[in-house]
């Protein structure tokens, strides 16, 4: 039998999936400020949530997506581009023109994954990481210092 993906709103009183909002970001404090303004999305496989998003209206008509993650065991299976395509489309039918994500200088999977979704880089936030962290973060053996700002016009 054959799991299909269903990627839906996260339903009122339903838990945050912390495992996974904290394995795209590390600080829980971040993390709680953004779920107040957003809007968190879930992806599952039968009853089990396996990703999701988070999307936050930045400026007008501009919504950034400020979490997105897979679970680790679920990982190169696409399900990381078809939450990235739910959440431009989560976009749109909320009315953005533009849609804005950003990952870590060290994030080269990640890079490559929203660019081929369509984004472009426009920017390189420096240190962002080192003044909102209060631990330094480190990827694949490099630490996380910058910022790097891509967008995506929707019309």
């Amino acid at each position: 039998m054959t799991l299909e993906l269903t990627i839906r709103p996260l339903a009122p009183g339903e838990d945050y999936p912390y495992d996974l909002l904290l394995l795209a970001d590390p600080s829980r404090t971040m993390v709680d400020d953004y779920l107040t303004r957003g809007w968190c999305h879930v992806a599952t496989l039968g009853s089990d949530v396996v990703g999701e998003f988070v999307l936050i209206p930045t400026h007008p008509r501009t919504i950034e997506i400020v979490n997105v993650a897979v679970m680790e065991a679920h990982q190169g299976r696409g399900i990381g581009k078809a939450l990235v395509y739910a959440a431009i489309g989560e976009a749109k039918r909320r009315g953005a023109a533009t849609v804005e994500i950003g990952t870590g200088n060290s994030g080269f999977l990640q890079l490559k994954l929203y660019q081929q979704c369509g984004f472009r880089i426009v920017g390189v936030d420096p240190d962002f990481f080192v003044r909102h962290y209060d631990e330094p973060l480190y990827e694949d053996g490099m630490q996380v210092r910058d910022m790097v700002r891509l967008r995506m016009l929707l019309e």
